[in-house]
């Protein structure tokens, strides 16, 4: 009758936790023994609960029963599709008391809360690294053993994590599930379509502490940060170069490889991404897109329309961190450190002098021109 009158008279004498019945008592119990009495018998990782067991055994047959009946998704629990139909119906019941953030599932709030705390109780027996989640130190672990049983069936590639693979896919397949209601673009994954519905809302929850610049995504903000810190993670191996982003690193990897170059088809030049030919082709064509809405200037890309912007609102976001000056553009930061530094780059082959711009040094070689 105790779980019909909400009673709860089974207490635990370890952590105070007070349960329905005895059987769930003695199930708790096992929390803090680390009793796990159940193996499975194709991994042998071990459960405390059969019916955790029974759970686990679905990764391995891969069956999904329990279907959504609104975007047909499988799971393979039914506690699995409850949480996923709180997503649709936009419900989120579990709320954090602390920073007020809601979540759809109880096990996402819990996750959540060790931000706060800064708890992970999960911790790598390789490397000692900590986790919110078992289920973060399973996908880590991953990294020690270089295994990567999710193989892709159009090409040889294989990869660590199920979620690589379902991406990688749909670079095969063309397919682009997730679509924006309001202007019907369309993403390969979720986590595309919710940032990209913020440019329609101009939510940019992410400010940086250092400018009046704001973000989308966090990442966008930490990349964002490497330009007050000047600080270039990604080193060449080869020429010792560094870059803010490992894609740029890359890239550049390309110019000394010779990969996969992009060759214009009116000239001799080629490029390494095939963004930077398209915006070569447009020194052939003259073509502008980038039209300023202040004065009739145009330009070819978009980031040098943003930052002339910046010559009518007066805007300079990039800090000097030495000496407070400001500026429009990172490579303006850049070549101004290096009157921090001293440092003079640009060096002349006829006379080693040396100078902190290129433009400089041009003009320094007429001088030896003239004589």
């Amino acid at each position: 009758m105790s779980t019909h009158t909400e009673e709860r008279p089974f207490k635990c004498a370890l952590c105070s936790k007070v349960l329905a019945g005895k059987i769930l008592l003695q199930r708790h119990m096992l929390t803090h023994t680390v009793e796990r009495p159940h193996r499975c018998e194709i991994c042998s990782k071990t459960f405390i609960t059969k019916s955790h067991l029974k759970r686990h055994m679905l990764t391995h047959t891969g069956e999904k029963q329990h279907k959504c009946n609104i975007c047909s998704k499988p799971f393979a629990t039914r506690s699995c599709l409850k949480g996923h139909m709180l997503t649709h119906a936009g419900e989120k019941p579990y709320k954090c008391n602390i920073c007020s953030k809601a979540f759809s599932q109880k096990s996402h709030l819990k996750s959540h809360m060790m931000i706060h705390t800064g708890e992970k109780p999960h911790k790598c027996k390789v490397c000692s690294k900590g986790f919110t989640s078992r289920g973060n130190l399973n996908l880590h672990m991953i990294t020690h053993t270089g295994e990567k049983p999710y193989k892709c069936d159009f090409c040889s590639k294989a990869f660590a994590f199920s979620g690589n693979q379902k991406k990688h896919i749909l670079t095969h397949t063309g397919g682009r599930p997730h679509k924006c209601k309001i202007c019907s673009k369309a993403f390969t994954q979720s986590g595309g379509l919710k940032s990209h519905i913020k440019t329609h809302t101009g939510e940019r929850p992410h400010p940086c502490s250092l400018c009046s610049k704001a973000f989308i995504i966090s990442t966008q903000l930490k990349r964002h940060m490497l330009k007050h810190t000047g600080e270039n993670p990604y080193k060449c191996n080869i020429c010792s170069k560094a870059f803010i982003q490992s894609g740029e690193l890359k890239s550049h990897i390309k110019t000394h490889t010779g990969e996969n170059l992009h060759s214009c088809s009116l000239c001799s030049k080629a490029f390494i991404l095939s963004s930077h030919l398209k915006r070569h082709m447009l020194t052939h064509t003259g073509e502008k897109p980038h039209k300023c809405n202040i004065c009739p200037k145009a330009f070819t890309q978009n980031g040098e329309l943003k930052a002339h912007i910046m010559t009518h609102t007066g805007e300079k976001p990039i800090k000097c961190t030495m000496c407070l000056k400001a500026f429009i553009q990172g490579s303006q930061l850049k070549r101004h450190m290096l009157t921090h530094t001293g440092e003079k780059p640009h060096k002349c082959h006829m006379c080693s002098k040396a100078f902190i711009q290129r433009s400089r040094l041009i003009s320094h070689m007429m001088t030896h021109s003239a004589k």
